[in-house]
């Protein structure tokens, strides 16, 4: 592949070829809510269900809508090669909560928190009516707050209130509490940007 957008294409080029050497006996061992027929592993991100072939990397959605973008696809190619199932005993954790949160809490505030702060506080009726097309579930904290199953048995709160003449607007996600062992923070802040991304899609 020749590189063009470095940011996105060298980290993706990284993991196909490691996503090239993988077993797929092992990733089925750690990860239950993927399948495997012999020529293609299909997992379900926020709904939609891709098919990835392997061991020459392909994807396709099986709904036919669009492809996700490349750090998506880099999530999921992390997710096969890395992530493990975890049972989540119930509790919800913000990001800074888990390890190396405080690490990372700064471009994490920028990337995800004051992005939904901005895309989704200052559109609280459109942010409602998208979650609601995503099939989340309301939760009874801000002025609008969902529940999105992210990707196996992982899930993802957003919370958001509304800005007014006093206070700009606010928004806060939260992880059901096996993030913290399932998957590594980097991999926590291209979550919520994925789902930031994929709300803003439906609205």
């Amino acid at each position: 592949m020749q590189i063009e957008n470095h940011k996105e294409e060298v980290p993706f080029a990284h993991y196909e070829e490691k996503f090239r050497a993988l077993d797929p006996a092992e990733v089925m061992a750690r990860l239950q809510a993927v399948t495997w027929d012999g020529a293609e592993f299909t997992v379900a991100l926020l709904g939609r269900s891709f098919a990835i072939t392997h061991p020459d990397y392909a994807i396709r959605a099986l709904d036919g809508g669009k492809l996700p973008p490349l750090p998506t696809q880099t999530f999921l190619l992390r997710y096969l090669l890395e992530s493990r199932d975890v049972a989540w005993t119930g509790e919800w954790k913000t990001f800074r909560e888990m390890p190396w949160g405080e690490m990372y809490i700064k471009p994490y505030t920028g990337r995800c928190l004051t992005r939904a702060a901005f895309t989704f506080g200052t559109r609280v009726a459109a942010f409602k009516a998208a979650a609601e097309k995503m099939g989340a579930e309301p939760v009874k904290h801000g002025d609008a707050g969902y529940r999105f199953d992210l990707i196996g048995g992982y899930q993802m709160q957003i919370l958001v209130w509304e800005g007014d003449d006093e206070f700009p607007p606010n928004a806060q996600i939260l992880y059901s509490d096996n993030f913290a062992d399932g998957f590594a923070a980097e991999d926590r802040v291209v979550a919520g940007d994925i789902l930031i991304s994929t709300i803003k899609s439906y609205m």
